[in-house]
């Protein structure tokens, strides 16, 4: 079973420090009122490149050898782990390249380039991606760099509730967002083992739930999928992933919404607090919403992980002239 404890994460907050924000964590009198809790969000869209991604990868990427980082490092990613494995990679002068789907956003392509990355969009899909970009980082002797299935990635999304811990007296639930289960991993089992009596709630779409059903199960199954406006949290669980006993010992509640929750979700955040975020990031707000007979009265931090999506695609998502 992968291990991972405080002390790997206290490790990583230290070396990614330099080069990672602080982000805040704001009340919210409007949410609180709404969904009769006490509701704080922590800000992580506000991170460098717009997401809590750029985390793992810079631990990961300080965590490499010299001579690994002359060869340069692998990702296959769409988003918001290509870009921080871009900016990582520039802030220790390593070579970055990225392999995404040949119908990947040019917008995203130019961010990676401004960012010093090498992005090759010449594949299938995210899947061909990723087995491409692993069977090339081993033919060249180059690490690969998984968004969630690495103990260095964890530990380094892990940082975020080593801040938390510092920002906040009293956290009784943080609702977090999962796709592979890196970022609750690595936040739960800091809190686990310095707050044992916050809950960490998991939060995922009905149309992308594939470890939500593993972890049910008690095994990693391959789950079909649907198209979700949380985008980030999309994509199945590898075979023998870590983060899968990780989560198995962290996550206390499971919840699951729908589109049109998500939907409600990102419009309420936009008109309450005048953050336009992306949809992963709203599906912990629509989570409280869903459940919050469960949660009524106690104090709650939702986290808000990504603010990487147009103003045209969200106001299409959010159905902003309904």
């Amino acid at each position: 079973m992968a291990i991972l404890n405080a002390q790997q994460i206290l490790d990583a907050e230290t070396r990614i420090r330099p080069h990672v924000r602080e982000t805040p964590v704001d009340e919210s009198p409007a949410l609180s009122e709404r969904s009769g809790c006490a509701v704080s969000l922590k800000l992580e869209h506000l991170q460098h490149t717009g997401s809590f991604k750029l985390r793992g990868a810079t631990n990961k990427l300080l965590s490499l050898s010299a001579e690994q980082l002359e060869r340069g490092v692998l990702a296959a990613s769409t988003g918001n782990h290509g870009l921080g494995v871009c900016h990582a990679a520039r802030a220790v002068g390593a070579r970055a390249t990225i392999y995404l789907p040949r119908d990947a956003s040019e917008t995203k392509i130019a961010a990676m380039r401004r960012l010093g990355g090498e992005p090759v969009a010449a594949y299938h899909d995210c899947l061909d991606a990723e087995i491409q970009a692993r069977r090339a980082a081993g033919i060249a002797g180059r690490v690969f760099i998984s968004p969630y299935n690495d103990l260095d990635v964890i530990a380094g999304q892990g940082t975020i509730g080593v801040e938390l811990a510092r920002q906040q007296e009293r956290i009784d639930a943080v609702f977090i967002a999962v796709g592979g289960g890196g970022l609750i991993a690595g936040i739960g089992a800091y809190l686990k083992s310095v707050r044992p009596e916050t809950r960490i709630v998991g939060c995922w779409p009905a149309n992308a739930r594939a470890l939500y059903e593993s972890l049910r199960a008690g095994r990693i199954l391959d789950v079909p999928e649907e198209p979700t406006l949380s985008e980030s949290t999309a994509g199945g669980v590898e075979e023998g992933s870590i983060t899968f006993p990780l989560c198995q010992e962290s996550i206390d509640d499971s919840i699951l919404v729908e589109e049109n929750e998500i939907r409600t979700a990102m419009r309420l955040l936009a008109e309450t607090e005048r953050w336009m975020v992306e949809g992963a990031a709203a599906v912990t707000l629509a989570a409280l919403l869903k459940e919050r007979e469960r949660y009524r009265g106690q104090r709650v931090v939702l986290l808000l992980c990504g603010r990487n999506i147009s103003p045209q695609k969200w106001g299409a998502a959010a159905n902003l002239h309904e």
